[in-house]
């Protein structure tokens, strides 16, 4: 299992032939990937935002709430915590890995896009304080797949412990978004190896 952080869509597309192109992958087959974009939710700003335009007799999508949705994304944007979100490091002494894909469910009477911003809004931020519960032991990273997958989401996490994993995503699955609305794919699991016993590895192959 390979992952990559990069800037760009071209930066990936660069790394994947460089990739192929190693020795490893005469003795190696890629079996799967999955291409996504680091990204940081913002349901409460905007569910906040939409409250208040209401309460002024506006509509969401009128001038002013784009021009004041632009004003608090830039805020946000900036905030240390988001920075984070959009441009993870890899963290240190957390060398085991899990990654899986996930989407909101589509279904009558299940459809996630079908609830009211104020309704998701609820839902997620429940959701987060579920994950919040692991801070320090595991480093989660979102990343958005709309457009680039059947996936919506993928989600990669890191710890120094892998049982974290099985207690993070069980404690998940018992939260209302993710009871109701979430589907998961497969999960996938490694441990970070240093460059010099990756050359190494390859060398056996």
């Amino acid at each position: 299992m390979a992952v990559h952080f990069a800037p760009t869509l071209d930066a990936i597309g660069d790394l994947e032939a460089a990739i192929k192109s190693s020795p490893a992958m005469s003795c190696l087959e890629m079996t799967y990937s999955f291409l996504s974009i680091t990204e940081a939710g913002l349901y409460h700003l905007t569910a906040q935002l939409a409250r208040e335009t209401a309460e002024r007799g506006g509509t969401v999508g009128d001038e002013t709430y784009i021009d004041e949705l632009a004003k608090r994304v830039d805020k946000e944007r900036g905030s240390a915590h988001v920075q984070r979100r959009l441009y993870p490091a890899l963290p240190e002494g957390m060398p085991y890995v899990c990654f899986y894909p996930m989407s909101k469910r589509r279904v009558p009477e299940q459809n996630w896009y079908a609830q009211s911003l104020d309704e998701r809004s609820r839902l997620m931020q429940a959701h987060g304080r579920t994950g919040r519960r692991y801070a320090g032991r595991v480093l989660q990273i979102i990343t958005g797949s709309i457009g680039f997958e059947t996936w919506e989401w993928g989600v990669t996490l890191f710890t120094g412990d892998p049982l974290e994993f099985k207690k993070l995503v069980t404690d998940m699955r018992f939260d209302e978004v993710s009871a109701n609305y979430a589907d998961f794919g497969n999960f996938y699991v490694g441990k970070l190896m240093p460059e010099a016993d990756l050359g190494a590895l390859v060398e056996t192959l």
